[in-house]
């Protein structure tokens, strides 16, 4: 197997992906790392599959695709979920901890800003720090008037 060619392939599908993901909304992006706790992590993953929110992250684990391939399948199980390696969303939202959840409202559109994509400040809301997706989406509903709308649709998604 060329793990170049999949590597470029993936990382051509992820820009793609989290490309459109910007485009429609209101989307939920959980920023993790395979480094966190195993019980959060599994948590996590069960349920941004509730939500439909897309788990981003950073890197590889150990430098290697492999590696994280392994990992992600084996937390992912059978499980229908989003999960994109991309550095530069880390950075286009200042996400210095994780978990991290951003609330991007419908049709946000990346920016050129400098040598990178960012996002407008108003386009998005997040809290960071050890909690439930629904515990972070009701934190943003009620401290983030603007986003009161966006956060609602997304909590009514999860407790389907």
């Amino acid at each position: 197997m060329d793990l170049g060619a999949v590597a470029r392939g993936f990382d051509a599908a992820g820009a793609t992906d989290a490309a459109q993901a910007l485009a429609k909304g209101p989307q939920l992006m959980v920023f993790v790392s395979l480094t966190m706790p195993e019980g959060s992590l599994r948590r996590l993953v069960d349920h941004a599959e509730r939500a439909r929110a897309t788990l981003v992250l950073r890197g590889l684990k150990e430098g290697s695709m492999v590696k994280t391939a392994a990992a992600v399948r084996q937390l992912l199980g059978n499980r229908k979920l989003a999960i994109q390696i991309d550095p530069e969303a880390f950075d286009r939202f200042s996400v210095s901890q994780v978990p991290t959840f951003v609330l991007l409202r419908d049709g946000t559109q990346a920016q050129r800003c400098a040598d990178t994509s960012c996002v407008p400040p108003a386009s998005f809301a997040e809290v960071a720090g050890d909690a439930t997706i629904e515990y972070a989406l009701e934190w943003i509903a009620e401290r983030s008037l603007s986003f009161n709308r966006e956060a609602k649709v997304l909590l009514q998604r999860f407790r389907e």
